[in-house]
Formats: structure tokens, C-alpha cells, sequence
């Protein structure tokens, strides 16, 4: 009964890339890659400036929002695919609730 327990003290934290969420740090990282496929200096800085705009309205969107408002934006406003349907809830399409 003596032993050791550890209690995380939160559990539904996001998932973070060092001090960023992953949802913010993934557009920056999407440009890092394609700015160094594309092979030249100056793409690659247009690729970053993009990136790291599109990081920042994204964290700014996010500010005063629910933690997984970018996943609940993803569930209303994309198309459901196969990529992008979940098994769990309804289809998008149904917005009124019944039961």
C-alpha cells in the first residue's frame, strides 16, 4: 500500500510540439517541409512566411474557443469523407438532435 502512485493532475490536455499545440505547430511544419522540397532559398523563406501566418490566425481564431474547437471545425465544415467521417457521431448534415 506504500507504493508510489502517480496522478496526472490533467488528462484531456492537447497534444503539444514543445510549447505549441499540435493543431497550430502543423501548418508551420507543413511549410518548413514543402519550402525544403522545393530545393531554392527563396521559396523556401515564402513557404515559411506563409506557414507561420497561417499559425498565427489559427492561434488567434483559437484564443477564447473550446480546446478542440480546430477538430470541431473539421467535423462541421469538411465534407464527410472516408478520410474525414467519424464512427461515433452523426453525419454532419444532421444538425437537429431528436431523443
Amino acid at each position: 500500500m506504500q507504493t508510489d502512485t502517480y496522478i496526472p493532475r490533467r488528462l484531456d490536455d492537447q497534444w503539444k510540439l514543445g510549447f505549441w499545440d499540435a493543431d497550430v505547430a502543423a501548418p508551420i511544419l507543413f511549410c518548413f517541409i514543402l519550402g525544403y522540397l522545393s530545393g531554392s532559398k527563396m521559396s523556401f523563406a515564402f513557404c515559411m512566411t506563409i506557414g507561420i501566418f497561417v499559425s498565427r490566425w489559427l492561434s488567434r481564431i483559437k484564443a477564447d474557443k473550446h480546446s478542440a474547437f480546430a477538430m470541431h471545425w473539421i467535423y462541421w465544415a469538411l465534407p464527410p469523407t472516408p478520410l474525414s467521417a467519424m464512427r461515433a457521431t452523426p453525419p454532419s448534415h444532421l444538425r437537429r438532435m431528436v431523443g
